[in-house]
């Protein structure tokens, strides 16, 4: 009956019609027949209906509703939160929902039916019949979010970039033609395949792929608010890159090879050379990029190459740029539908092959002109708001996700006005949680060693200073930086014979006590303590306080003195 759907109109005036046409007949002394006329009801009907109210019974018509476990209040409070756990990406499945349900209406000491008790949550009509009463709501397959997603869109970090892209557009005036953004997307060599027609009712229908595991190919393209693009670059995962992998590869498009397949500093700066190459900035007419602060992004080469080429680099706020970079939100979607039928066809037209990393060129040449069109990257910078300039292109329902984190902004310190170098040119100072300040009175120190992992473009700033772009002190704090981390700490060899290796270790151990280093190495084989294996147990002598490895020194009880005080004691 719950699907029941009415065949006629019979019945289909109120009661307010009725009433009113029994009040003609009763109080205005029409006929039965005239007032049933008028009214447009049935004439037995009104006839019954008079005599009813004459004899003073209930006025009531139709069906009784059906018998609710919940008010319509009750109902409309939990449709409403439900919708507001669904909005901070924390909603509830089906079943959460009929045990909250359950929960609620013991609470509220409301009856319910014995099978709520007995199984501790609503049953399966009930929700049926929710949803049916609230077509607001609906059983929806969620999109995976990280937490640094959900939690960093929020409105203070949107609202510090949008106030940088205004300086930034306003001090160069940028046009469509000078706004670009870049970024990189994998390509796999295997795909999900798209959607077919097979049998109804099969429980199990399959796809052909070219392997179980693809190998991922890196694609690195730009584009920008005018529509344009620039060829792309392909990143093998072959140590040494070869000219013929990009075979049937998008016309003027370049390669480059790693261990690892992804883009690393020499990739991207090679890249940049090839942005250069095709956008021809200068220092009279500078471009803006807009990019992520991927790791790859901070070479100082890189920058400087951007600095004496004209190119403004303004990066995004950490973990948003699936909301606020036009490549993901408008190109990248569409393309890797694009290269799954790509692939397919591929297959289909080579049967019993397997298609590898060097087909992925061609199927990116059919692929990506089709999702890179002028009005998929037009689309892209208008919905992101960059261009036409929007701040206020995202609302507060956007920003639900980092409710769980929201907290009240900090002051912010203006800078100097005898220091104008110090005005912040980019969004990189913006930190992760919403309470970050928009700008800096002071450059911060030069990072220790323990946070050489957190330098990212949160710590650049680009300014203008005699009509050139410089680099405020922060950039220098990143190459001092930079340049530790590649010195490279040379190993002693370990087949040296054992005169051999006491004077080297008798150097070691005086150049780290002279230079004050924790880390010690062994008196036998010279190895350093932070490059021992996990568990690998250490003894101390007990005259030179100097370490060794356990199983350099077999036979070591409890007390051990070491050869060279051994030696000494026997001179």
């Amino acid at each position: 009956m719950r699907t029941y759907k009415r065949k006629t109109t019979r019945c289909s005036y109120t009661t307010e019609d009725l009433s009113n046409a029994a009040k003609a007949v009763n109080d205005e002394g029409k006929s039965v027949n005239a007032a049933a006329k008028e009214f447009g009801i049935k004439r037995m009907t009104l006839t019954r209906f008079s005599k009813i109210l004459n004899e003073g019974g209930d006025s009531s018509m139709g069906y009784a509703t059906p018998r609710r476990v919940f008010s319509p209040t009750q109902e409309e409070s939990l449709k409403n939160y439900l919708l507001q756990m669904a909005s901070i990406f924390y909603g509830y499945s089906p079943k959460d929902v009929r045990r909250l349900a359950y929960e609620c209406a013991a609470k509220f000491s409301i009856e319910i039916p014995p099978s709520w008790t007995a199984n501790k949550m609503a049953g399966k009509e009930w929700l049926t019949m929710f949803l049916k009463r609230n077509p607001e709501l609906s059983i929806r397959k969620p999109e995976p979010t990280s937490l640094g997603r959900a939690t960093s869109f929020n409105a203070q970090n949107v609202k510090v970039f949008f106030e940088k892209l205004a300086e930034v557009m306003d001090r160069y005036g940028f046009t469509a033609a000078d706004i670009w953004n870049v970024d990189e997307t994998g390509v796999s060599s295997v795909l999900k395949p798209n959607k077919i027609v097979a049998a109804k009712g099969k429980r199990n229908v399959g796809a052909m792929t070219s392997g179980e595991r693809g190998t991922n190919v890196t694609v690195v393209t730009a584009v920008s608010a005018l529509g344009n693009a620039v060829p792309p670059m392909f990143v093998f995962p072959r140590k040494q890159f070869k000219t013929h992998f990009l075979n049937g590869g998008p016309p003027k498009c370049i390669g480059a090879g790693n261990a690892s397949g992804w883009v690393t500093d020499e990739e991207f700066y090679q890249f940049m050379q090839h942005f250069i190459k095709h956008v021809k900035p200068s220092m009279e007419r500078p471009v803006l990029l807009v990019l992520d602060n991927h790791s790859s992004h901070l070479n100082v080469e890189t920058l400087n190459l951007a600095k004496e080429n004209g190119v403004v680099m303004l990066s995004f706020p950490p973990h948003c740029s699936h909301k606020l970079q036009p490549l993901d939100v408008s190109v990248f979607g569409p393309f890797k539908k694009y290269c799954a039928a790509a692939q397919d066809a591929w297959l289909r037209n080579n049967p019993g092959k397997t298609l590898t990393i060097y087909d992925i060129p061609k199927i990116v040449a059919d692929s990506l002109p089709v999702a890179q069109t002028s009005i998929n990257i037009v689309n892209g910078f208008r919905k992101t708001g960059i261009f036409p300039y929007n701040a206020n292109i995202f609302g507060e329902d956007e920003f639900s996700p980092s409710f769980v984190t929201d907290r009240p902004e900090q002051e912010t310190i203006e800078p100097e006005k005898d220091h104008p170098e110090q005005a912040v040119m980019s969004s990189t100072e913006l930190n992760p949680t919403p309470s970050a300040s928009t700008s800096q009175a002071e450059p911060k120190p030069s990072p220790s060693k323990k946070e050489n992992e957190t330098i990212d473009l949160k710590q650049l700033k680009l300014t203008e200073e005699r009509g050139q772009l410089q680099y405020t002190p922060e950039k220098n704090a990143l190459e001092e930086q930079q340049n530790k981390t590649t010195k490279k700490v040379k190993k002693p060899k370990k087949n040296m014979d054992k005169k051999r290796k006491k004077s080297v270790c008798k150097k070691i151990l005086q150049s780290s006590d002279e230079s004050g280093d924790d880390d010690y190495s062994c008196l036998i084989c010279c190895e350093g303590y932070s490059e021992s294996l996990p568990g690998e147990s250490w003894i101390q002598c007990q005259a030179c306080r100097e370490w060794a490895h356990t199983k350099c020194v077999p036979g070591a009880g409890v007390t051990f003195v070491c050869v060279n005080c051994n030696s000494d004691n026997d001179d």
